[in-house]
């Protein structure tokens, strides 16, 4: 159960990147919002490869934005596979992707604190972002969704809202779930 949620995660994860990059081009077509190089800079700084330009840095660009976008779907569709599924996952996984950013461009020196950038860069940040999250979610929790509730949601279903006096549900019979 668990191996299939790290994979269904990295697609899920893969597809929400390319959807975000996506919207990403088409948002700076309307607004005439340059190449942003920071995911270029801070995979070039984490690797220790020379800062490019022109091709290169487009496809450093790239690469962190899959690469981080596969990484973090894992945690996404391990989620999912956990019963944690729907719009207020989704909105859990926004923050964890906006952290994992922020400590890995201020962590190598090529990023600032979110709070001290200009508002209009924020909130394409956090605009883009979203998206990813978003994405990232319908697709892990589709694909969760197909093996039937996860834990946390059978255990949800003996009695609705948390209850104190409710127990987790009984372990499955050993060699079931394991699939």
């Amino acid at each position: 159960m668990w191996s299939r949620a790290v994979y269904e995660g990295a697609l899920a994860g893969v597809v929400g990147a390319m959807v975000m990059t996506a919207a990403e081009r088409l948002e700076q077509r309307w607004t005439r919002r340059p190449d942003s190089y920071v995911p270029a800079r801070t995979l070039e700084r984490l690797t220790g490869l020379p800062e490019r330009r022109g091709p290169h840095a487009t496809f450093d660009n790239l690469a962190m934005h899959l690469g981080q976008g596969a990484l973090l779907g894992v945690l996404r569709g391990v989620m999912a596979t956990a019963g944690l599924r729907g719009p207020w996952s989704s909105g859990m996984f926004w923050a964890v992707r906006l952290t994992n950013d922020q400590v890995l461009e201020n962590a190598t020196g090529v990023g600032a604190p979110p709070w001290t950038w200009p508002r209009g860069e924020l909130a394409v940040d956090l605009f883009h972002k979203g998206v990813y999250a978003f994405t990232t979610g319908l697709i892990a929790d589709a694909l969760a969704a197909r093996h039937g509730p996860g834990p946390g949601q059978r255990h949800a279903a003996i009695a609705p809202g948390r209850r104190a006096h409710i127990g987790p549900p009984a372990r499955e019979a050993a060699g079931r779930g394991s699939r």
